[in-house]
């Protein structure tokens, strides 16, 4: 089951025995200080910068999300995309909650987006898969629904069957929908990461989807985050997802490292080809 993204000139495939995709995540204001100033200030600089960098640094689509308290979402939404869209080739991932904000969001985006995203609660399966269905795109789908983020792998699987399912019953196929298993933090939740691994495992031989990961959040509050991050990555890759989404800078060598030893990337191409990236980028200091 792949799914085609499209940006304004680079065309992405998310499917199984592929390399993993990495969505970069940095466009987004939460716990980002000067990010969230400005886009408070309608000051777009930092966004496009942002985007050159995580492409520079191996990200394959670029999440944006500009969620701060008080701004009109649906004008600065669409602002971010088309600012996004200037410097960057590659698909995007629109992520809000905001209904309105993700449809003229959709409406000005280049080529086939993925929405960030749909949940099982009935509010959100009823406001943004017929999104979905008629801009024609991909959707993450989280496993939460009322009851919050479940502990265990066995509600996550139910809460991903049932977003799947709804999918199908409007017409949107289960090949555009990447169920997206929620880590929590280990600081809190000691079990979290056996119980995520189990659902990518489950979601992967029941519904045959593919599936995506929000790496940072296992790390949360702990020390040395990034160690932790490339950890559980590479475990989730080995588990089934294929696509994360991460602060590529800090995640790229290991994604490419973890495709390769699963069979991902023919003749080490990428992996190679990441190498050498990188060894030009220390040459330059």
């Amino acid at each position: 089951m792949d799914i085609e993204l499209s940006g304004t000139g680079k065309n992405i495939t998310i499917g199984q025995g592929l390399p993993t995709v990495i969505i970069g995540e940095r466009i987004n204001p939460t716990g980002k200080k000067r990010l969230a100033a400005a886009l408070a200030s309608g000051d777009l600089e930092l966004v496009r910068e942002m985007a050159k960098a995580q492409v520079v640094s191996g990200a394959d689509v670029l999440d944006v999300n500009v969620g701060i308290a008080g701004c009109n979402e649906v004008d600065l939404l669409c602002r971010a995309v088309q600012a996004v869209s200037d410097v960057a080739d590659v698909p995007l991932c629109i992520d809000t909650t905001n209904p309105q904000a993700l449809e003229a969001a959709l409406k000005v985006a280049p080529g086939r987006p993925l929405v960030n995203s749909v949940n099982g609660e009935e509010k959100s399966l009823g406001q943004v898969l017929p999104l979905v269905k008629e801009y024609k795109t991909a959707v993450i789908g989280l496993t939460m629904d009322g009851r919050g983020v479940p502990r265990d792998a066995a509600t996550r699987l139910e809460i991903a069957t049932k977003i799947v399912q709804r999918a199908e019953a409007l017409g949107i196929s289960r090949q555009d929908v990447v169920i997206d298993c929620l880590a929590l933090t280990l600081g809190t939740e000691q079990e979290s990461a056996l119980a995520v691994l189990e659902a990518v495992r489950l979601v992967r031989e029941k519904l045959g989807v593919n599936v995506s990961l929000g790496a940072s959040n296992i790390s949360f509050g702990l020390p040395n985050r990034q160690v932790l991050n490339q950890t559980f990555v590479a475990m989730a890759i080995s588990a089934g997802i294929n696509c994360v989404i991460a602060d590529s800078a800090g995640l790229c060598a290991t994604v490419r490292a973890a495709d390769l030893i699963m069979g991902r990337d023919e003749y080490a191409s990428r992996y190679i080809t990441y190498y050498r990236a990188a060894q030009k980028q220390v040459a330059k200091g």
